[in-house]
């Protein structure tokens, strides 16, 4: 099979293209054939060695699938050869999804969403299931409540409205200008621009000086220290980013407000909550550029470039027939 492997930590050029072993599903395994894989934050960060004590080179790295069920380790009952499948590979627990195929445990994998392609499925596993755990698992954010969704137009923002939305939240989101009518457009209630406009005092400006009841981190920075501020009393600040600088809370003390750290762990649950999201029309990823597994170093820079013009999620198309048509509003 052909795989994109890491052969060494740093920049693009690190990855290299070749033929692979097809991998065998063992004993409560389930061998996929990838349709279709995308690009996160982590993937960039993985590459460039900031987890390098967690994974072995030379590796296949990546941790969205969607893609055809192709055969069955022993003992597998829930699914069988052509089912359509999507999942996030166990994080530094083998060989990722930058490959035509790989191998997961049957616990993780869910069926896909049939109204969603493969391509949208890919954009979705890792982000959506990361988006639930924070919002749903960790703040319980409720109907009714507000919520302010740093970064509304990316990968984990865009998603993060759509759900935040479903919950019945109003929400608040942070984003450039020329992104408002996409933020909007995702379900967002009121949009900041970041760069001309501080959001501490927009936040209390919009809510009369009570302030949000959650503010979700997509972005890092001073994020931890400065949202605090636009905290309502007992307050709930969650954040997926890993900050290696030290953050002033002192303002989140007299807030009595707390504070949630999420790193995503695999499970079906989450990607079939997921679903009937999506089955319902109120859960859809925006894919904002397409790229192929030989050009996947390209989508790394693109990512990985500040302030990139990407909305919502970059993917890799693996399987040929994998496409999806851009949509530019």
């Amino acid at each position: 099979m052909k795989a994109m492997t890491l052969k060494s930590f740093g920049g693009v050029e690190a990855f290299k293209l070749q033929d692979m072993p097809k991998p065998v599903a063992q004993a409560g395994q389930v061998l996929v054939r990838v349709h279709a894989t995308s690009i996160n934050p982590l993937d960039y960060q993985v590459r460039r060695g900031d987890y390098r004590d967690l994974v072995q080179l030379p590796a296949i790295t990546g941790h969205d699938v969607s893609g055809v069920v192709e055969a069955v380790g022993p003992g597998v009952t829930t699914f069988s050869p052509g089912d359509e499948v999507w999942y996030t590979p166990q994080i530094f627990d083998g060989p990722g999804s930058y490959a035509e195929y790989h191998v997961a445990n049957e616990s993780i994998i869910a069926r896909k969403p049939s109204s969603l392609s493969h391509i949208e499925a890919a954009s979705l596993s890792l982000v959506g299931g990361t988006v639930w755990e924070a919002l749903v698992g960790r703040v319980a954010l409720r109907v009714g409540e507000s919520i302010l969704i740093h970064g509304g137009a990316g990968g984990v923002g865009h998603v993060a409205i759509q759900i935040a939305k479903a919950i019945g939240a109003k929400v608040f989101t942070t984003v450039r200008e020329d992104n408002f009518e996409f933020a909007r457009k995702m379900g967002a209630d009121v949009v900041i621009d970041y760069r001309k406009q501080d959001y501490v005092d927009a936040i209390m400006r919009e809510t009369d000086g009570r302030g949000v009841d959650v503010v979700f981190d997509t972005i890092g920075g001073d994020a931890l220290s400065r949202s605090p501020h636009a905290l309502a009393q007992l307050g709930r600040v969650v954040s997926i980013v890993d900050i290696a600088q030290p953050q002033n809370l002192i303002e989140a003390w007299g807030k009595n407000a707390s504070f949630h750290f999420v790193f995503t762990r695999q499970n079906r649950g989450k990607l079939d909550e997921l679903s009937a999201l999506v089955e319902r029309g109120q859960l859809r990823p925006h894919v904002g550029a397409v790229f192929s597994l030989a050009d996947l170093p390209l989508a790394h820079a693109l990512l990985e470039k500040p302030n990139n013009d990407v909305r919502g999620k970059i993917a890799i198309a693996i399987e040929t027939s994998a496409h999806f048509e851009n949509d530019a509003s």
